[in-house]
């Protein structure tokens, strides 16, 4: 057992751990932040992805030790109170999801990428959603949605 302490979506937090336990079983069953999904627990589907101090990681394959000290983003902490994040509107208006269950792990990997290009190429958006999988929607309304998010977000810069 180990006590973990991280700021989750804005919020400094403490749970203990269990050796060996991920990063997703901390969220879900310890901090009660159940937007990260529990696809194939084998980090081949990237619903559980979230962001570990600004980078995408598969949270059911990260430990949970790994994340003492440090900052931890679900799709949880992307809206701004009850005002939703430019990508999750985007991913509305575009009906950029169908069943769901990918969503908080491409809304996630879509806002790291963002982040660090907020004027990316369809190319380099395709790259950055690579390692989530979608059996509903397909990809073209994501990549879409995340497009005009970039859009919409310049707009607000400039």
């Amino acid at each position: 057992m180990r006590a973990v302490r991280l700021e989750l979506n804005g919020v400094e937090v403490a749970a203990v751990a269990e050796g060996g336990e991920t990063l997703l079983t901390l969220l879900r069953e310890r901090l009660g932040d159940t937007s990260p999904k529990a696809g194939c627990l084998q980090g081949t589907c990237g619903a559980c992805t979230v962001l570990l101090d600004g980078e995408p990681v598969l949270a059911c394959l990260t430990l949970a030790e790994l994340a003492d000290g440090r900052r931890v983003t679900t799709v949880r902490g992307l809206a701004d109170g009850p005002r939703l994040h430019p990508l999750q509107e985007a991913f509305m208006d575009g009906f950029a999801a169908q069943c769901g269950f990918c969503t908080p792990g491409m809304l996630v990997a879509a806002k790291a990428l963002l982040d660090r290009d907020p004027n990316p190429t369809r190319e380099q958006v395709i790259e950055a959603i690579s390692g989530n999988v979608c059996r509903c929607t397909g990809y073209t309304p994501i990549v879409d949605a995340i497009l005009e998010a970039a859009r919409r977000m310049a707009g607000r810069r400039g």
